[in-house]
């Protein structure tokens, strides 16, 4: 009489399904962990920044300005806390902080150029020199010429001398609004005016094409408004 196994073909597949069913599972669930951790440690900032502060506070000087950060020209200055020294520069006339600057090859660099179309400004700590009220009314007149132009539209304009430090610049002034500028002269590049003004423990220097005294009570009301925007709270 033939004996026959007590184990059939069914029961033996069904054995080994039961131990591919928890694998199975248990590899899912650590698929699963994996992507949950992750998830949760995937960077989730991008290159730009775009995730940054619009604005950071920072010291000069001892006094607290609050920046928009893209307006900062020094990617080494984007942080917040005390500073030496922040540079910055704003679209004008609307005074916004510009966007990022387009690629220049050496094949587009003769086109890229255009007029400039924004106003520079430095904050520096001044530890105590003197200022710029200062410098604008003793150090000048010793080096500027006696004579003067008329008022032209407010604005008065007097040469320095030749043989001075500032012997290739004019003064422009006027009293409302209040403007005191220092400018190149046109040459193979562009005038540059310099204006400057105190504001607590730090220096303010605004740099701009002659060109804009033109409009000179736009430029003047310009720096009157950043410097009033730029300024923390007072303590």
């Amino acid at each position: 009489m033939t004996v026959f196994s007590a184990t059939s073909p069914q029961s033996s597949r069904m054995r080994t399904r039961a131990h591919v069913v928890p694998i199975v599972l248990g590899g899912m669930a650590a698929l699963c962990a994996v992507a949950l951790v992750a998830y949760l440690l995937w960077p989730t900032w991008g290159t730009s920044g775009a995730n940054g502060p619009d604005k950071l506070p920072v010291s000069v000087g001892g006094t607290l300005f609050n920046l928009p950060t893209t307006a900062i020209r020094m990617k080494i200055q984007r942080h917040s806390g005390p500073q030496e020294r922040i540079d910055l520069d704003f679209l004008y006339p609307s005074l916004e902080p510009p966007g990022a600057p387009k690629h220049v090859t050496a094949d587009t660099v003769e086109a890229a150029m255009q007029p400039i179309d924004r106003i520079f400004l430095s904050i520096a700590a001044h530890h105590d020199a003197l200022a710029p009220e200062q410098r604008t009314a003793t150090i000048y007149p010793r080096y500027l010429d006696q004579a003067a132009t008329m008022p032209e539209d407010g604005l008065t304009m007097r040469m320095f001398r030749a043989d001075t430090p500032y012997g290739n610049e004019d003064f422009y002034s006027a009293a409302s609004p209040a403007l005191a500028a220092r400018c190149t002269r046109d040459a193979a590049t562009p005038g540059m005016c310099l204006s400057e003004r105190r504001v607590g423990g730090a220096d303010l220097t605004f740099r701009f094409p002659r060109s804009w005294l033109s409009q000179w009570r736009d430029a003047a009301e310009a720096m009157d408004r950043l410097t009033a925007q730029l300024r923390g709270p007072r303590s």
